[in-house]
């Protein structure tokens, strides 16, 4: 296990062949468009462009709340009225969505929401603040 330690060319020679990229074809992803374009296409054609799939501008939102959860952010949010209003965009979250029952009334404060939260809501009595 010990060979070639402390040994500078590892019998290649000592003009230092075996020591540049001329064997692989240059370093990292030089020529994908030239001489290693047959390579390319085999092993890894979805290497240039991008995914048209994902528009430019999309954005995934990372952080959601459902209407059933709203019960466990009240201990929180404060009172007017008898409805209570809760600050989602103070915790974190980016949109509302309208999945679980509304036991009480609440008054949310989100920049997003789909329709049917708004909906359910709306029937127990809150609503949505949206600046």
């Amino acid at each position: 296990m010990r060979k070639q330690r402390g040994s500078r060319t590892h019998g290649y020679g000592q003009i230092g062949q075996h020591r540049h990229s001329g064997k692989q074809g240059g370093h990292g992803n030089a020529g994908l468009h030239k001489h290693k374009w047959s390579w390319l296409t085999i092993n890894d054609p979805d290497h240039f462009g991008r995914d048209p799939f994902k528009p430019p501008s999309w954005h995934k939102v990372s952080k959601w709340a459902n209407v059933g959860d709203l019960s466990s952010f009240a201990e929180d949010g404060q009172s007017k009225g008898g409805t209570v209003v809760i600050d989602l965009d103070a915790k974190g979250v980016e949109k509302l969505l309208g999945a679980g029952d509304v036991t009480r009334a609440f008054n949310v404060k989100v920049s997003s929401y789909t329709e049917r939260a708004k909906q359910k809501l709306e029937e127990a009595g809150g609503k949505i603040l949206s600046e």
